[in-house]
């Protein structure tokens, strides 16, 4: 069956504010899981939606799925059982960049190094929109909110240094208004065998209005971000007259094309699937006004996942074992009798 975005969108009222960059990224999804169920031949009977608390974590009423809406920062372990349990299930979390950073922050990074094959969207509008304004792992240092009147003191996460940390098989970062890219990655997510995290960088209207404007406004947004894609060079720029290269240091460097005869052919190509860690990170680490925010799929590797492994220790213990009943197991080890 040919599915359309109008099948996975439940007969709920949308209760997120006008505005909210969510909207956008709950519209990504709908679109994306048709060209996922016809990719890969499944039916909408296989896809999951999990979250935690906040109000990103409100996305599994508005998908026509099966969902699971769960506590604040356990969406991963919930994910996690979900699909050791039933590993045909396609399961999507949907988490903040409190529920999962900060009470989920240990959760998140196992979830990664054990890459189990889950896709998790991470809206990250840097501020806790749910309980009112507080500041969140990833406010930026110096951040006024109501918990922090005079400022953070604290430095904030990065989440892709995170997964890389946690040597993640999976990267990707977007823009909530991006809905063609984003419909690019969620495709590419699903695809993956292991752990996807998708860094959803969303504005919150209300608590923290123009949460990523720097780089997110249509005006500076061609000059201050790179869409990175799989095999082509790496050039930005509302005149696509700026790329970027590696300098004597091996460190990643703005350039201009033109320049110095500096050409397209003289520029870093994007390689998503290469092992090294080393330009994925770097990649994932630039930041403006230094150099333009990275999006798109930054690292796609393949790698043995943790449901694989149960799978597979289950079908080996069962070939071999010695024990096949319960009164075998009852009878086995140090037994004793009692008279």
């Amino acid at each position: 069956m040919k599915y359309t975005a109008q099948d996975f969108k439940s007969n709920q009222e949308v209760r997120w504010c006008p505005g909210c960059g969510d909207h956008s990224v709950l519209a990504s999804l709908q679109r994306a899981l048709p060209q996922v169920a016809e990719d890969l031949n499944y039916t909408m009977e296989r896809f999951v939606f999990v979250s935690g608390i906040g109000c990103s974590s409100r996305l599994p009423y508005y998908m026509n799925t099966y969902g699971f809406h769960s506590i604040h920062g356990r969406a991963t372990a919930i994910s996690t059982g979900m699909k050791v349990a039933n590993p045909t299930l396609s399961i999507w979390q949907a988490t903040g960049d409190g529920d999962a950073l900060a009470i989920g922050g240990n959760h998140f990074i196992h979830a990664i190094r054990r890459n189990i094959d889950i896709n998790i969207v991470l809206f990250n509008n840097r501020i806790y929109g749910l309980t009112k304004g507080q500041y969140s792992p990833t406010s930026p240092l110096g951040k006024i909110t109501k918990t922090s009147p005079y400022g953070t003191v604290e430095h904030p996460f990065n989440p892709g240094a995170l997964v890389m940390g946690a040597r993640g098989t999976f990267f990707a970062r977007s823009i909530d208004k991006e809905i063609a890219l984003n419909q690019e990655i969620f495709v590419a997510s699903a695809k993956h065998d292991g752990t996807s995290v998708t860094e959803m960088l969303c504005n919150c209207v209300i608590y923290n209005d123009g949460s990523h404007k720097e780089i997110s406004d249509k005006e500076v947004m061609a000059d201050r971000t790179i869409v990175l894609r799989q095999g082509q060079p790496m050039v930005f720029g509302k005149n696509r007259d700026k790329g970027l290269m590696l300098d004597e240091n091996h460190r990643i460097k703005v350039v201009t094309l033109g320049e110095n005869g500096i050409t397209e052919k003289d520029l870093l190509v994007h390689d998503a699937h290469t092992q090294s860690m080393g330009i994925h990170s770097m990649l994932i680490d630039m930041k403006y006004p230094e150099y333009p925010v990275a999006l798109g799929v930054i690292r796609d590797v393949p790698d043995k996942t943790y449901d694989d492994n149960v799978r597979d220790q289950v079908i080996d213990v069962s070939e071999h074992s010695p024990i096949h009943t319960m009164d075998q197991l009852l009878h086995s080890g140090a037994t004793w009798e009692v008279k």
